[in-house]
């Protein structure tokens, strides 16, 4: 039995006519369906950590994590950060099935990457959707990150291959858990294919909403422990460090 849905055609239908705008309901002038104000309105990410993406209060920073324990990714990519209503509507891509709004974030983040390229991010040679649990899989029916990474694909001519990880292990759900539960909760949690080709390659992970990183650490590592040349991780969102109400 298949779990993953297909997804060959588009969601919703993209005509050159006039869209209706998700967020607000008014007509959207741009060929995505948002409006330019609601698009404008959006959380997007400011001054970051220049690895982790982490909100910070000045350019050029990199942040006191990634000082004393640098990652095995390169660079985290993220346009916004997990806040209203990003949150809301990656909540409804994931846990409700809404996946037009996971096309129309997707789209954006796809014109968000082609930009970095542009200026300063090296293209990646495929992209590698995050694996989900076994279970979780069964009970959603879908995985967010390899749909993401298949619509990002078709729009930056960026090959996606979802089989060379693999979650091995039904861990507890991440969102549950502290910084150190989540790196204990993902030891031996994840494989690579037989075979897979990897070494010299440049890998990015694709995933919805980075929190702390312990799930790109765990699969950047294991990438990188099998010769990959570099990694890089492509989300939606970056959540700010607890407190700081971003």
């Amino acid at each position: 039995m298949r779990c993953q849905p297909r997804y060959d055609g588009p969601v919703y239908i993209w005509l050159k006519n006039e869209q209706i705008c998700l967020l607000c309901g008014e007509a959207s002038d741009e060929r995505t369906p948002i409006c330019t104000a609601c698009e404008t309105d959006l959380p997007w990410l400011g001054d970051h950590c220049q690895t982790c993406a982490l909100p910070l209060p000045a350019p050029g920073l990199t942040c006191g994590q990634c000082l004393n324990q640098p990652p095995s990714f390169e660079r985290v990519a993220a346009p916004w950060t997990y806040s209203f209503p990003i949150d809301s509507l990656i909540t409804r891509f994931k846990h409700n099935a809404k996946w037009p709004f996971g096309r129309l974030l997707a789209e954006i983040l796809a014109q968000f990457l082609q930009h970095r390229f542009d200026e300063d991010l090296d293209r990646p040679d495929a992209l590698i959707p995050v694996p989900l649990a076994p279970k979780r899989l069964r009970q959603r029916g879908f995985n967010q990150a390899a749909m993401l990474a298949h619509w990002l694909s078709a729009s930056l001519d960026i090959p996606s291959d979802e089989r060379l990880l693999s979650r091995t292990q039904d861990t507890s759900a991440q969102q549950d858990l502290n910084a150190d539960e989540r790196k204990k909760n993902l030891r031996h949690a994840f494989a690579l294919a037989p075979e897979a080709p990897i070494k010299g390659r440049h890998l990015a992970l694709v995933d919805d909403v980075l929190t702390t990183g312990a799930t790109a650490q765990a699969l950047a590592r294991l990438l990188m422990n099998a010769g990959a040349a570099r990694v890089d991780v492509y989300c939606l969102a970056r959540t700010p460090k607890p407190g700081d109400g971003a």
